[in-house]
């Protein structure tokens, strides 16, 4: 059926709530063709030709046609329509787009099932993408498949992204007329409609949140009490682990589910598809709910109710409603149990437990690859006290088992590539994680916890704040401008650091950036850390262990007692690392990087010693790191148990 002069009636009291909402949320689904498109309106009860309001595009990707060309916003607009499944409880429509050589290469070259379910007794509806490369078509990068929506501006003005994360937000337009500061995302509310909000900072990259906690978000309408709701009931289709970082709601309205970005890592969990790579991925479904309250509780309530949905929803997955064959049900999957212990003699003459560890099913490759992966299925759960850890719901496939634990550096990788077939219940027993460690611990800066959180974030400046992280200082990191604050605090030279005597806590500024000298320019900054060695072992080499929190186009150099020594006793590399964008994003971590640095007792004294750390690139003010950790061992020696 051609989309262009459909129309569809649906089934009698499908979703009675969902009227009541008719004249304030209206969606239109892009779905169109160059003489018109399929509208839904819960209103009205039926999909047609017609011109709503609040559009929204449900599907859109970022692409680059070939790897030489400009990346660009593909709009994915169904070329047919098709009633998948009927009954009297639900009802399941799709919206196809078959690509062929003959289409603007603008389009990406891949097939796109748009699919968008309706239940009975469920107050919103459900939308899921399948994207399907059958081998041998052109070369394509493709860094975002996310779905978006628009709301009415004129009525939801009140967002929430979690219990402490909830305000009213500008206008569209207030972003219009404010001021626009470092770059386009950021902007200083000068003029804004509501006059509370004057001289504060608008960015949606202050209200991004990490897989893990992505899972409900979304509007309020005050007049009538009116709630909008995305609902992700499983990371299973996101990229990249479940403490990647990404956009939720910001200005616009606008909500965003989004299934793959390069947001907080960079270009190299962009997908890439070369050589008529074949694949096909599942993205979603999520939920779109609607609720509402007449009640005095109100945005309270309503958030209340969103939340309880939520774990509703969790609990309900995988969905058994969902016709696509290549998403199974909870019989057609598998699981994973261990138990995860920690073996570092220096720490414990015993094995100790992987407590909270993240342990999860990724496409097979290196420890850590993981975070990188962009294409295939993951699986992740938190174990408990004693390092026990169950991953249910697994998808039949090939996986290899990754895990890390809060508090110890590195990545574990399981070496046994794990089959997971329908129904399979596998038990690895006890799994052991020996963490990089060359010697005893000489003296340690951080938590390694993959973030930067323990170190020194700045007060922001106090006519570039945004006025919800003032409430919440645990966020305080998401304040705007806060590279800036460091030539504030070290105006004549670069941060020193004293083993014993200063406080990571206080004294080691959060990120490593650029020294901004005026004018546009930026100097690299040398950081120094000073340390007492009684005497210095000749017997073996020292260990530096060096983990970052994210990196922006950045190169570290090492040296050890001698600044000017060129080249550096150890380097990055000539190419800059990262670009995760965390310092300029509000990120507290990007991706996470481990050094271990061998250090020659040649390069030590003893008495005083001197670490310097420079970070080289000073093009711009977010080149830079984030340190996670930092530990200097000794030469391994002799345990006496």
């Amino acid at each position: 059926m051609g989309c262009s002069d459909s129309i569809y009636q649906f089934p009698a009291g499908m979703s009675p709530a969902l009227d009541t909402m008719a004249s304030i949320i209206y969606l239109k689904l892009y779905t169109m063709t160059s003489t018109g498109g399929i509208g839904m309106s819960f209103g009205t009860g039926q999909i047609s030709r017609s011109p709503l309001t609040g559009k929204i595009p449900i599907l859109t990707l970022i692409i680059a046609p070939s790897p030489s060309t400009d990346y660009s916003h593909c709009r994915v607009h169904g070329a047919t329509f098709e009633v998948v499944t009927e009954t009297e409880d639900l009802l399941e429509l799709s919206f196809v787009r078959t690509w062929n050589v003959s289409v603007n290469e603008t389009y990406a070259p891949m097939n796109i099932d748009k699919r968008y379910i309706i239940r009975s007794g469920i107050s919103g509806f459900y939308a899921y993408g399948i994207l399907d490369r059958p081998e041998g078509l052109p070369d394509i990068d493709m860094d975002q498949v996310r779905i978006v929506f628009k709301l009415r501006k004129d009525l939801f003005h009140y967002m929430a992204i979690s219990d402490e994360r909830q305000r009213i937000m500008p206008m569209p337009e207030d972003r219009e007329t404010g001021l626009p500061l470092a770059y386009p995302e950021a902007v200083l509310l000068t003029n804004p409609t509501n006059p509370d909000l004057r001289g504060e900072i608008d960015d949606k990259y202050q209200y991004s949140c990490e897989n893990k906690d992505n899972i409900v978000h979304g509007w309020i309408s005050r007049e009538p009490p009116t709630g909008f709701w995305i609902i992700t009931p499983s990371n299973e289709f996101r990229t990249s682990g479940p403490i990647k970082q990404d956009l939720t709601s910001h200005v616009g309205p606008i909500s965003l589910s989004m299934f793959v970005s390069t947001h907080y890592a960079g270009k190299e969990v962009g997908m890439k598809f070369r050589d008529g790579e074949p694949w096909e991925k599942v993205f979603g479904p999520v939920l779109v709910y609607l609720n509402s309250d007449t009640s005095e509780e109100g945005v309270g309530s309503l958030w209340e109710d969103a939340k309880k949905q939520m774990a509703y929803e969790v609990e309900s997955w995988p969905y058994d409603f969902v016709s696509f064959k290549a998403f199974p049900s909870s019989d057609e999957r598998g699981s994973v149990a261990g138990q995860l212990l920690v073996a570092d003699r220096y720490l414990s003459e015993e094995y100790m437990w992987g407590e909270s560890a993240y342990v999860g099913l990724a496409p097979p490759g290196e420890a850590g690859s993981w975070q990188r992966e962009n294409k295939g299925y993951q699986f992740w759960t938190r174990a408990d006290k004693i390092g026990s850890f169950l991953i249910e719901k697994v998808r039949v496939g090939d996986y290899n088992l990754y895990a890390w634990v809060p508090g110890i550096i590195g990545d574990f990788k399981y070496d046994v590539n794990i089959t997971i077939a329908p129904g399979s219940a596998i038990d690895l027993g006890l799994l052991v994680y020996e963490p990089p460690r060359q010697g005893p611990t000489l003296w340690e800066i951080g938590i390694p916890d993959r973030t930067a959180s323990e170190f020194s974030v700045p007060q922001p400046y106090p006519t570039l704040m945004n006025f919800l992280y003032t409430i919440n200082n645990q966020d305080k990191f998401r304040q705007y401008g806060l590279w800036e604050r460091y030539v504030d605090l070290y105006p004549e030279s670069d941060l020193v650091y004293t083993i014993g005597v200063s406080d990571y806590r206080t004294d080691w500024f959060f990120a490593h950036v650029t020294r901004n000298a005026y004018n546009l320019t930026y100097t690299a900054t040398t950081w120094q850390i000073i340390f007492k060695l009684e005497k210095v072992i000749q017997s073996g080499n020292y260990c530096l262990q060096l983990a970052l929190a994210s990196a922006n186009e950045a190169q570290l150099q090492v040296r050890f007692n001698d600044p000017g020594i060129d080249p550096a006793h150890f380097s990055t590399g000539p190419i800059p690392i990262g670009n995760d964008n965390a310092i300029a994003r509000h990120g507290i971590h990007g991706l996470y990087w481990l050094f271990s640095i061998e250090v020659p007792s040649s390069h030590l004294c003893s008495g005083n010693n001197m670490i310097f750390l420079t970070q080289a690139q000073a093009k711009g003010p977010f080149q830079g790191v984030m340190y996670d950790y930092i530990r200097l061992e000794e030469p391994p020696g002799n345990l006496n148990y």
